[in-house]
């Protein structure tokens, strides 16, 4: 889609919109040139011309000789950019679209049209401001306050139109902004994007998973602190959220505080409970975020309470789910398995899951190996 204006109303239907000031934030700004003015004279006489570059030129000309009027000048830099998209030059597309956004800064069918030139342009920095500035807009929907002398039944059916008018703008504009969240390869640029997004579109019907995006980034931004506030301001908003949920029991299972311990657990139950991993119909992602709760709970019990016989049922269940799902966490479940085997005597147990664990290519295989070697010299002695 390059111009945006074939998908609106003809410039005929144009002349009767409105530019609202830009103080009126709650509102959207929508572009007016009275017919029979000389603005629409001129503009009809510009729709006329089909030489593209005799056309572009018209409309510079245009905006040199409206400039006192905003809604002309917004309009004509918004054609002029369109026709920069359509030849190619989007640096000039994006230029000439920031000046018509001057003048119309809560216009969203401008901002669609930015967003996807910067789309084309591959500017994902100006492509996210875009769909924030957007996202705000949209956030301002039928949220205006009922004016004087208008009655209860009309301002509903108003606000009716403006939102089914807006929606697949709004829509457009989410679905981008969230597209530039999973493109972005550098954690801490991917969190500055979030932190926009998250503001723009508190409603999102991606929140969960540009929540797993935020706690993901600051996983591999080593922000402890963060990441813990995110995920507890996240389940505020979604209690069901796996990511979170598995991310706090996580978190807690390898805190040494007071406390951490029975929050693990929490946590991991809880996320247990919402993947139902052994619901006959579990996919693939329940069985693995089930499995994955398992083995917290099981580690907790094993190296956090000395709670060595109840740890073995929940790594016995983890390993289960997690075989042929994820080698690492099936690695990880059978280790601790072992090492509980090892603690209760149960050697020939421990021997066979540390065998099986040892053959995979994981963190976990050498510490197996490890273990596996005193299990084998404990069964030795034994005999």
């Amino acid at each position: 889609m390059t111009r945006y204006k074939e998908s609106l109303l003809p410039v005929v239907l144009l002349l009767f919109f409105q530019l609202l000031p830009a103080a009126a934030s709650g509102q959207i700004d929508k572009l007016v040139i009275p017919a029979g003015t000389p603005e629409d004279h001129d503009l009809q006489e510009i729709s006329d011309q089909q030489d593209a570059a005799k056309k572009l030129a018209m409309y510079q000309d245009f905006v040199q000789k409206y400039a006192a009027n905003p809604a002309a000048v917004a309009y004509g830099n918004w054609e002029i950019s369109q026709a920069y998209q359509t030849s190619g030059d989007l640096k000039q597309a994006l230029d000439y679209g920031d000046k018509a956004l001057a003048g119309a800064p809560r216009n969203l069918d401008i901002l669609v049209s930015q967003a996807s030139i910067a789309q084309q342009a591959k500017d994902n920095a100006r492509l996210m401001d875009y769909a924030a500035k957007g996202g705000d807009v949209c956030n301002s929907v039928g949220k205006q306050a009922k004016p004087d002398g208008v009655s209860e039944e009309e301002f509903k059916q108003r606000v009716a139109n403006e939102t089914s008018a807006a929606q697949s703008n709004c829509d457009f504009l989410e679905s981008v902004g969230f597209n530039v969240i999973t493109g972005e390869n550098d954690a801490k640029s991917r969190m500055a994007d979030i932190e926009k997004y998250t503001a723009a579109f508190p409603n999102s019907k991606f929140q969960d998973q540009v929540a797993s995006y935020a706690m993901y980034s600051l996983g591999q931004l080593n922000d402890q602190t963060r990441l813990v506030a995110y995920g507890e301001k996240t389940l505020a908003a979604n209690p069901n959220s796996l990511a979170a949920l598995l991310l706090l029991a996580n978190f807690y299972g390898d805190d040494t505080k007071p406390g951490s311990a029975g929050k693990a657990i929490s946590y991991a139950q809880k996320a247990i409970e919402v993947a139902k991993p052994d619901a006959p119909d579990a996919d693939k992602s329940s069985k693995l975020s089930g499995g994955v709760a398992h083995t917290i709970v099981g580690y907790t019990y094993a190296f956090k309470q000395d709670k060595t016989s109840a740890a073995i049922p929940e790594l016995k269940t983890a390993a289960a789910l997690l075989k042929g799902q994820d080698d690492q966490q099936y690695a990880r479940a059978l280790y601790g398995l072992g090492y509980a085997y090892g603690k209760l005597n149960k050697l020939t147990e421990a021997r066979d899951v540390l065998t099986e664990a040892v053959k995979i290519s994981s963190p976990w295989q050498k510490v197996s190996q490890d273990l596996l070697a005193k299990v084998n010299a404990a069964r030795a002695k034994g005999k």
